[in-house]
């Protein structure tokens, strides 16, 4: 009887412990660990600028082709030297160009980059040689020299601190040159005239800095491509400086037919300095 009684105590203990475990609160399953994703520069980029330009007194010299136009220049009566300085806020341009980040976060960045700026520059310089003798007023000059746009085709390389990309650069530049010089007589009737319009190479060096805004910026809300339709993985905003050398080229300026007689030869020179600012889509890193 009594080991009835242990028994029937046993399994009804059991029981009572199978339904209080029943009656506790489960456990609260683990968090899904979700990583934050590492940005990484890698990837195609296009978008706009504007630039603002400048030049560093470029020279004109002038040399004579005669004895009489190279004892007018030795005289002083044409100006040998004529300096020229330039600036203009750049109309809208554009660029496109791919980068490769070999370590994501941080580490060294390499790319290509393409653009193209309407610099606008353009000066004219109107000059006088010295007086003649009896005291007639000398020689005067006209100089018209014009970079309309610029184009850089570059090598980037640098270092990305996370949304931080601080580059130096350098490549080819490319653009249409315009050239004009036009001589007077003391009665300021054209005596010589000659033009150069043509499309010109050179070098370009620079370096810059970009920034690629949090996908959660408020400046994300200016990002006209979303209403585009464009699919971008950022935006990015840059500022960066270049120096540009297309080279010097020979202007001749030959006399006008009856009233000059010779040539000289005016060599321009085209080179300057560019800052640029804009905005750049990032697409797919692959």
């Amino acid at each position: 009887m009594t080991k009835k009684l242990l028994l029937a105590s046993t399994v009804l203990a059991g029981m009572t412990a199978v339904a209080s475990a029943a009656d506790l609160p489960r456990r609260a399953p683990p968090p899904v660990f979700t990583p934050i994703p590492v940005f990484t520069w890698t990837g195609f980029y296009a978008g706009l600028e504007s630039s603002y330009a400048f030049t560093d007194r470029q020279r004109i010299i002038t040399n004579g082709t005669t004895p009489v136009t190279v004892g007018n220049v030795a005289a002083g009566r044409r100006l040998s030297t004529v300096t020229t300085e330039q600036d203009a806020v750049g109309k809208l341009g554009g660029t496109f160009g791919y980068n490769y980040q070999f370590t994501p976060g941080s580490g060294f960045v390499i790319g290509v980059a393409n653009s193209i700026d309407w610099t606008d520059l353009t000066k004219n310089r109107f000059v006088i040689g010295a007086p003649l003798a009896g005291g007639v007023v000398g020689n005067p000059a006209a100089y018209r020299q014009s970079l309309d746009w610029l184009g850089t085709l570059t090598g980037r390389v640098g270092y990305g601190f996370d949304r931080v990309l601080v580059y130096g650069m350098g490549g080819l530049a490319y653009g249409n040159v315009f050239y004009d010089a036009r001589f007077f007589t003391p009665g300021n009737a054209l005596q010589f005239a000659g033009r150069y319009d043509d499309f010109e190479t050179g070098y370009a060096y620079g370096g810059g800095i970009e920034f690629a805004v949090p996908t959660d910026s408020f400046l994300n809300t200016f990002a006209f491509g979303k209403y585009l339709g464009l699919k971008y993985e950022a935006v990015t905003v840059k500022v960066e400086y270049l120096h540009y050398d297309l080279g010097s080229r020979n202007v001749v300026v030959s006399a006008v037919p009856g009233v000059g007689t010779g040539a000289y030869v005016s060599r321009f020179t085209t080179d300057g300095n560019v800052v640029r600012a804009g905005f750049n889509y990032k697409f797919s890193g692959l």
